[in-house]
């Protein structure tokens, strides 16, 4: 159950009113960020776009590297390739497909897409506050199909595919944990904070992870942790945002007046790994039985947007 603030004017959830206010009703109740005494963020109307994105329509990817992935998540394969047309013609990149065990429903596709719209929504706005002076930018995947005219089971198979990320580590998790060792982790998760914060307490970006480039951070795979779980198994719900920030201790990165649940309860246990409510996933590999060289990838319609 929400309210919307008396002073600040956000409807909030609950968990954003300490417990000496919520009590006082509405229209009196005023939020842990102006109890405290300071004005909210909000971004500035200039325009940004924090995504990182395939600028490509066909990709190319060789035998040996199908039958043997470089990478692996908790339900995917990560293969890398090529881009062989557009503006990234020649530069690396990366496809992901589902293990055995995980649902192949266009459903999986449609919600990592819709995590990813989420994130780079709530990148935009962290940015234009310019608290740190390098962009974080979010890899923006698309649905692609193998070429009917690849051999063996590839032809017409979908995949993800985005623009490879040199350097690849975890900043934090979705029940969080966090590298304490870099500073980037600490900024990282003062975005997860500043996310919850942005969207008056219904979503917390986390599971931060990709590359630190020269100008610029680039993620990828992020996780949104929404009160209605509506971001598939890996969005942990309302008590995946209250073990979030029962974990979180704010940085200098945070700002005093970014609203937190008031009494969060740690009901995961925060590990580096991507905890998921439902775990269907058969560890066993999950490959096409015969694989021959250079499937072609080209881009598929836009049906899942």
């Amino acid at each position: 159950m929400g309210r919307v603030c008396a002073n600040c004017r956000r409807d909030l959830p609950r968990t954003s009113y300490t417990p000496n206010q919520f009590p006082k009703g509405e229209g009196l109740s005023r939020c842990a960020g102006c109890v405290h005494g300071h004005d909210f963020d909000n971004a500035s109307s200039a325009p940004s776009d924090s995504g990182r994105y395939n600028d490509a329509n066909h990709a190319e990817f060789n035998e040996n590297d199908l039958d043997n992935p470089f990478a692996q998540g908790a339900f995917r394969w990560v293969a890398k390739g090529t881009y062989t047309s557009g503006a990234r013609q020649g530069q690396a990149c990366v496809t992901k497909w589902f293990k055995s065990g995980a649902v192949f429903s266009n459903d999986y596709f449609t919600l990592d897409i819709k995590a990813v719209d989420k994130a780079l929504e709530l990148v935009n706005r962290f940015n234009q506050l310019n608290i740190v002076s390098k962009r974080i930018k979010i890899n923006v995947a698309q649905v692609w199909a193998y070429a009917q005219d690849s051999r063996g089971d590839w032809a017409g198979q979908r995949s993800l595919v985005e623009p490879f990320i040199q350097g690849y580590r975890k900043f934090n998790s979705n029940s969080g944990w966090t590298d304490t060792t870099i500073q980037w982790a600490r900024i990282m998760q003062s975005l997860s904070h500043f996310s919850y914060h942005i969207s008056g307490g219904n979503y917390v970006l986390c599971d931060l992870q990709g590359g630190i480039y020269q100008s610029e951070v680039v993620l990828s795979d992020p996780v949104i942790l929404s009160r209605t779980r509506e971001y598939g198994v890996t969005d942990l719900g309302p008590q995946g945002i209250s073990s979030f920030f029962s974990h979180h201790t704010c940085t200098s990165y945070c700002r005093p007046n970014w609203t937190q649940p008031a009494n969060p309860i740690p009901h995961f246990r925060a590990v580096p790994g991507t905890s998921m409510m439902r775990h269907t996933v058969n560890t066993m590999a999950s490959k096409p039985r015969q694989t021959y060289y250079a499937p072609v990838l080209k881009e598929e319609e836009d049906e899942y947007w």
